[in-house]
């Protein structure tokens, strides 16, 4: 408790020299983690080191099957960052994350940059494997919907902090951008299908020694190639493989290596005043024939947001408020294959649409409200389970 008050003070303290400035829209999302706007004064030259973050909260009220646990509040996340231009060529951020309150505390991010050539940085400490769009570009006010996507928390594992170390770079395609990154990290471990969730779960498969030690001894591999067209967008390209179980004790073999591996297709682009963003996931896992048919060795899953703002205009002293219709489409299959005995689709799915408006302040400021339904199936395929329920939040960075 002492160390959560001295982090308080420290960012009550230091948080009063922190301007927001608007974030710079040429940023492509291998630069997501820079593009935060306690960044800009850093690197401005008015001093060397940075503090700033971010805070989200949100109302809750669901129904499943007609029945409901009531209304609630949370205050789901805040963040807080450390930037410091330890080099002109040398970049040090960390990000730490206090999480429904303080349920959970996690060090997110912590890594030093080295600048070879803008084509080629070695990075190396706690980074965000770059699996997806999501992933490294996760901070609650980018966003205009309240939870985040199903496919990128459910499939993907976000958000995914590993131990690692390598290189990534951009490279100008005329006025475009491509970017690329590849990583050796610990990687994930056997929670992958030795968890309570009774399915496997990528997301079971990250644990705090993952910032200590390999449980295996042999890294996962993880990498991005992105194009960034000028006016338009960006789109990626993603994997992610490693061995997760542990394989050997004390020099001795005791099971088979286990691979398991993440393919993800992402974009972000605009077509007039319509925004798109979106994800595809594709994952397999080695399953040991010990483990129930209700384990998938493939998943499968995608969302696309739209996004439309209604009106930008001045509103009761906010200069440039946007009013924002949004939506969002989900789908997610834990388990894509069928059942040995009758050769019959398993299912493990669910379904979600996700209507709301949101009110953005600026780049930085924003309230969110989502009305959310889906649908859900066991994977013996009974009777489909059907949710409900809206959800009023805010999420600003400082």
């Amino acid at each position: 408790m002492k160390k959560l008050q001295v982090i308080a003070i420290l960012v009550l303290i230091f948080s009063t020299q922190v301007k927001a400035q608007e974030a710079d829209s040429s940023y492509t999302n291998l630069e997501a983690i820079f593009n935060r706007p306690f960044i800009y004064k850093a690197q401005g030259g008015a001093s060397s080191a940075s503090i700033g973050g971010y805070v989200e909260g949100n109302t809750n009220y669901f129904t499943t099957d007609g029945i409901s646990d009531g209304y609630s509040m949370e205050l789901r996340r805040f963040n807080i960052f450390l930037f410091a231009s330890v080099h002109e060529r040398i970049k040090f951020i960390s990000e730490l994350e206090f999480e429904h309150g303080t349920e959970e505390i996690a060090l997110e991010t912590a890594l030093l940059d080295f600048e070879i050539h803008p084509a080629l940085v070695f990075r190396m400490g706690i980074l965000l494997p770059p699996v997806g769009y999501f992933n490294q570009n996760h901070d609650g006010p980018k966003w205009e919907f309240i939870d985040r996507p199903l496919v990128s928390t459910n499939v993907i594992p976000s958000t995914l902090s590993e131990m690692g170390m390598g290189f990534y770079g951009k490279v100008p395609v005329g006025k475009h951008k491509m970017t690329y990154e590849l990583y050796l990290t610990n990687g994930l471990q056997d929670g992958i299908i030795a968890n309570t969730e009774n399915r496997t779960f990528f997301g079971a498969g990250k644990s705090e020694e993952m910032f200590a030690e390999d449980n295996n001894g042999v890294p996962a591999i993880s990498g991005r190639l992105a194009f960034n067209a000028f006016g338009l967008g960006e789109f990626g390209l993603s994997g992610y493989t490693g061995i997760y179980n542990e394989f050997e004790i004390e020099g001795e073999t005791v099971e088979d290596k286990r691979r398991a591996s993440l393919w993800a297709l992402d974009y972000n682009f605009r077509i007039a005043q319509l925004q798109l963003i979106g994800e595809t996931a594709w994952a397999s896992v080695d399953i040991p024939e010990a483990y129930g048919q209700q384990f998938g060795t493939k998943q499968f899953g995608t969302h696309l947001d739209m996004i439309y703002p209604i009106f930008r205009r001045d509103l009761l002293g906010w200069k440039d408020v946007t009013l924002n219709l949004i939506n969002r489409l989900e789908y997610v299959d834990y388990n894509i294959d069928d059942f040995e005995e009758t050769n019959t689709n398993i299912y493990d799915q669910i379904y979600a649409i996700v209507p709301g408006l949101s009110l953005r302040f600026s780049s930085n400021t924003l309230l969110k409200f989502n009305y959310r339904r889906h649908w859900e199936r066991d994977f013996l395929g009974n009777p489909v389970s059907k949710t409900a329920g809206v959800q009023f939040g805010f999420a600003s960075y400082f």
